[in-house]
């Protein structure tokens, strides 16, 4: 397999990416490839460095660097030889004889949907991509989808990403018939938006989903549901909004035991540690861009090297689990039924 990681993307790059990447040679097996996109120069410096030297990495150089801040599609049109598009360019096999399976970048978000739309195109019937990010719950993980890619929905997008999380949810983390739920601001029939209740009878005519209805923000964490459907916008501020609670919810912990029993502060350490991994997004890395014609996956702009080293075992995962092929034969499905009335 060849995976192909946007070296100079995110906000610890390029030294933690390229640190990721090295780290990853012993997640990878013996004929996979990691493609290093970026400077050559700085790449070759970092493996000097380290004394790196495997025939598993290799570099493809890009002269420049899409910045966090810029504007998405015009940045993406605009810098040709910038990483990201050289990245989605071996992503693509219909631009290159020698593609890559999978592609990862922590660079800009919008400007990763752009070119990944632009250059390795959507699968068949799907509408708009949506990136769908495995939430870690006491009850099990969650895969909310989209958190980030497509703000303004239409209520056939978000219906779709019903189905593309489903078969992810599915095929990649092995829950059997996955409970598939709409974020809401109540569990009643009779809430929500006009869109919200258009989305919902599209589900509900999808065949063969495990559709139960509404959740609502507060029973995400309660095992209500193994996906969660939502836009962009809400679901991008609610993936954020729960990272910095969990992260003030252990530091609050930690400082109050500490001051009242710093012995027991000593004896919970390990406790405390374990939990926080076990919620820490690094642990999991990047979240896949369903719905392009290929593999892509999103990581949080201030990835560490851990995280892209994770990031690329899940992606070899994702990618072994045919989603795309799966995705593809639901959407044949879906547009047959919806051809037909709703007939069954």
């Amino acid at each position: 397999m060849r995976i192909a990681v946007d070296v100079m993307g995110g906000d610890n790059a390029p030294d933690a990416v390229i640190h990721g990447c090295i780290n990853a040679l012993d997640q990878i097996a013996g004929d996979d490839e990691i493609v290093m996109v970026g400077d050559r120069a700085v790449v070759e410096d970092v493996l000097r460095e380290r004394g790196v030297k495997d025939d598993r990495l290799t570099i493809v150089h890009a002269s420049e660097v899409i910045e966090m801040h810029e504007s998405p599609v015009e940045a993406v049109r605009a810098k040709s030889e910038s990483s990201l598009v050289k990245m989605m360019l071996l992503g693509s096999s219909r631009k290159t004889k020698d593609p890559v399976d999978v592609v990862i970048s922590a660079g800009n978000t919008g400007a990763c949907v752009s070119a990944a739309t632009m250059y390795m195109k959507r699968l068949p019937g799907i509408h708009r991509p949506g990136i769908a990010c495995t939430i870690p719950t006491f009850h099990g993980p969650v895969v909310v989808c989209d958190v980030g890619a497509n703000p303004e929905p239409r209520a056939s997008h978000l219906a779709q990403y019903a189905l593309m999380a489903e078969t992810y949810s599915e095929l990649v983390l092995g829950i059997e018939k996955p409970r598939v739920a709409q974020m809401n601001i109540g569990a009643e029939e009779g809430k929500g938006t006009g869109i919200t209740k258009e989305v919902r009878e599209l589900i509900r005519g999808a065949p063969n989903m495990n559709y139960i209805g509404y959740i609502e923000g507060r029973d995400l964490f309660e095992g209500g549901a193994d996906v969660v459907v939502t836009d962009g916008f809400v679901g991008n501020t609610m993936l954020k909004l729960a990272e910095g609670l969990a992260k003030s919810i252990f530091k609050a912990l930690l400082h109050e035991v500490m001051n009242s029993d710093p012995a027991l502060a000593m004896q919970m350490e390990p406790i405390l540690k374990q939990m926080f991994k076990k919620n820490d997004y690094h642990e999991y890395g990047g979240a896949p861009l369903l719905g392009v014609n290929g593999g892509c996956v999103i990581c949080h702009g201030s990835s560490e090297s851990r995280t892209i080293t994770n990031t690329i075992r899940n992606a070899r995962e994702s990618v072994s689990a045919h989603v795309n092929e799966a995705i593809v034969e639901r959407i044949k499905l879906m547009e047959a039924k919806t051809m037909c009335g709703g007939a069954a």
